[in-house]
């Protein structure tokens, strides 16, 4: 396809690439899954479209290469760079998810906390080996059996304990299934979490499967509904923070990120640094303590606000906030990989690409797989590669290799 003016908008540039595949507004905008009126908005300029992950999404529909080709910006982001990178361990999670309701686990735990144990074993091997999806990634699979099992023939408060048990194991297998399953099964793990919160009828579960699904909705453009969900499980919560356990707190807490996140990719400052502060003040209260899901606590909350900044296309204020982040108080390697990343966008932002390289080489000594696996993290290096110069040309190749980007 042959240039457009440099002076089109976004809109403009989707409409246009629309129009010459001949492809209706309804048809483009129900295969990215947002509404005919939301298109409409982004290609008049009534709304802008600043999330990354949908650009992506319309590029690939509309059969572009690279995504600058919608931002007026080309090389910006190759589209290829950005596709899901499938893990070995996805066909048994899959072949769990989807097995046949009679089917039992070769190692049943007996009882509803025994397998409650295992789980949160498992969400801790996620958050402390940097090797995350492969490790977690071979129980899955036997955990989600154990979770279907353990529930049948299960009544009152034993079956509801059963159920957020449940939720907490959806949960783990919506972060592992993020980045490395097709949309169907992402989805459907999604689907689940929400499902076992709501069989649990427990407030704190259900406010978790808020945080679950308001992560998908955010992630597939769904901006405006992961706020509205994240904030009314904040509301629900909000009653309960004086005199609530730890856990309660705490996932109140990660709800106000999910929230401020959500707003910064949406460009909406105020809105953003607002939930943030409510989060900063509930993780002072916490002291030491982070959630086993989420990790939020106080590193998390200082994460999060480089996070912000490089949401907000303000790398200089995410580069002055990380100044104060002490890595070693995060108690995740996944998050401080999460956090490496950041800095490295930041630095890509303002042309410091020896900065860049710095610390998105640092992120992949952290946790590999929190690179490998997450599309913004391996475009950043692919980014990278073809654009450094002089001494760091064979450093960034060499990253990009152990990446699995180089081609």
């Amino acid at each position: 396809m042959s240039e457009l003016p440099a002076e089109l908008t976004t809109g403009e540039r989707i409409r246009l690439y629309r129009e010459r595949v001949g492809m209706t507004r309804a048809v483009l905008s129900g295969l990215v899954g947002r509404s005919e009126g939301w298109l409409k908005k982004i290609e008049r300029g009534e709304r802008e479209l600043r999330n990354v992950g949908m650009l992506v999404r319309i590029a690939q529909v509309l059969r572009l290469t690279d995504v600058g080709a919608l931002t007026g910006t080309p090389g910006a982001v190759p589209v290829g760079s950005w596709g899901k990178l499938s893990h070995a361990s996805v066909p048994a999670l899959r072949d769990a998810v989807l097995a046949s309701i009679y089917r039992r686990p070769t190692d049943l735990p007996t009882t509803v906390e025994e397998l409650g144990g295992r789980v949160r074993q498992t969400w801790a091997v996620w958050h402390s080996s940097p090797h995350q999806r492969t490790e977690v990634g071979a129980l899955l699979p036997e955990l989600i059996t154990a979770a279907h099992a353990l529930v049948k023939g299960r009544e009152g408060a034993e079956r509801r304990a059963a159920y957020r048990v449940m939720a907490e194991t959806y949960a783990l297998a919506q972060q592992y299934a993020a980045h490395t399953t097709e949309a169907e099964l992402y989805w459907l793990t999604v689907d689940r979490a929400r499902m076992a919160a709501e069989e649990a009828d427990d407030p704190i579960t259900l406010a978790i499967a808020a945080w679950i699904v308001g992560n998908g909705l955010r992630d597939s453009g769904g901006a405006d509904e992961a706020l509205r969900l994240a904030s009314d499980a904040a509301d629900s919560l909000r009653p309960h923070l004086e005199n609530g356990s730890d856990l309660l707190r705490s996932t109140y807490g990660a709800l106000c990120l999910h929230a401020a996140v959500t707003c910064a990719k949406e460009g909406r400052e105020g809105d953003t640094w607002h939930w943030w502060d409510e989060a900063e003040r509930t993780a002072r209260r916490l002291g030491d303590y982070a959630h086993p899901f989420t990790m939020f606590g106080t590193g998390n909350c200082a994460v999060h606000g480089v996070t912000l900044g490089v949401e907000l296309r303000t790398p200089g204020a995410a580069l002055r906030r990380l100044t104060d982040v002490q890595p070693e108080s995060i108690p995740s390697t996944e998050r401080r990989s999460r956090l490496y990343v950041d800095a490295a966008r930041s630095e890509f932002a303002r042309r410091e690409h020896a900065g860049a390289l710095h610390y998105i080489r640092r992120a992949f000594d952290t946790s590999p797989e929190a690179v490998r696996y997450v599309p913004p993290a391996r475009a950043l290096v692919v980014d990278l590669m073809r654009v450094t110069q002089g001494p760091l040309r064979s450093d960034a190749v060499a990253l990009a290799e152990e990446v699995g980007v180089a081609a």
